[in-house]
């Protein structure tokens, strides 16, 4: 087959809708490869990781909280705690959008003022909202000098459409954040180092102060890297798909024309009805009277 040949069996391939889906198909498998798969198996990395360390905290023993406010460490989140000092009176804050049991929740938290000065955040757990939107009364914590257990937690982030509020006589917010729970209680909390955004303390069970407590995540790893495995093969399936349209194609094509071949090749045989009107039939040869006679009436030519 010529290069010339070749080119025009395959030139439908510059149609502008094999143009298209091909472009299409190009597309998808990039963002497969580059943005879907790697998203979803960033996901489960850090699932993974997070499940890790809450694993590792079950086991392992409660540092003062001073040693990681000191200390260097920025990864954590989930270790186990204890801190010495005392509640700050009115020092409530309110997170708004929470959930408990299903039900619409608050979430309370306050400030915690160490031994040795230094304020911390800490939440005291989730209460339910009465008549699905309102907070209840809030008892305030113990007074005098406690000792909590607790957590540590990121901070969740600031949203900007949603600024702090009051309502009801309660100062309100919409996320924990250290920097923003700072500047709402006007006071110089200190945020214990994680990721960069900075940490709270989540006050376990049996705790001064403590109401229900948020229930630590469960340790699966969730459909992340199934999700990721998928979107790597959808990625692999597309190309592979659209190949196979190409090569139906190209088939489909070889057959029409060989039938075509064919019928141009085959033997064409003439009859009467087919044959040349310029052509003048065969002459007949000529009979006798005794021959015609003999014919009709049976008897023996001579």
């Amino acid at each position: 087959m010529s290069g010339r040949s070749a080119l025009r069996r395959i030139g439908f391939l510059l149609r502008p809708s094999w143009l298209i889906l091909a472009a299409v198909v190009a597309g998808f498998a990039y963002m497969c490869f580059t943005v879907l798969a790697p998203w979803q198996l960033g996901k489960n990395s850090a699932t993974e990781h997070r499940n890790q360390r809450i694993a590792d905290s079950v086991r392992a023993a409660p540092v003062d909280v001073t040693a990681l406010l000191d200390g260097t460490d920025t990864d954590s989140e989930w270790q186990r705690v204890t801190a010495s000092g005392g509640y700050v009176p009115d020092s409530t804050l309110l997170v708004r959008l929470r959930h408990l049991d299903g039900a619409p929740a608050f979430a309370v938290l306050a400030a915690f003022r160490l031994d040795d000065g230094r304020t911390v955040l800490v939440d005291r757990g989730m209460v339910a909202a009465v008549d699905g939107s309102r907070p209840p009364a809030i008892a305030d914590p113990p007074a005098g000098t406690q000792r909590l257990e607790a957590r540590v937690r990121n901070s969740e982030g600031i949203p900007a459409d949603r600024p702090p509020m009051t309502e009801d006589g309660l100062r309100q917010v919409y996320s924990i954040d250290t920097a923003q729970a700072a500047q709402v209680l006007d006071l110089p909390i200190t945020a214990i180092p994680t990721d960069g955004r900075g940490g709270y303390l989540q006050l376990s069970e049996d705790q001064p102060g403590v109401f229900t407590p948020v229930p630590l995540p469960q340790l699966d790893a969730g459909p992340y890297l199934s999700y990721g495995l998928q979107w790597l093969a959808f990625g692999i399936m597309a190309p592979l798909g659209l190949g196979y349209f190409v090569y139906a194609e190209l088939r489909a094509r070889r057959r029409e024309n060989a039938a075509a071949d064919s019928r141009d090749t085959a033997p064409v045989t003439p009859t009467e009805k087919d044959a040349d009107p310029a052509t003048p039939p065969p002459a007949r040869k000529a009979q006798t009277t005794e021959a015609r006679l003999a014919d009709r009436y049976g008897g023996t030519r001579r």
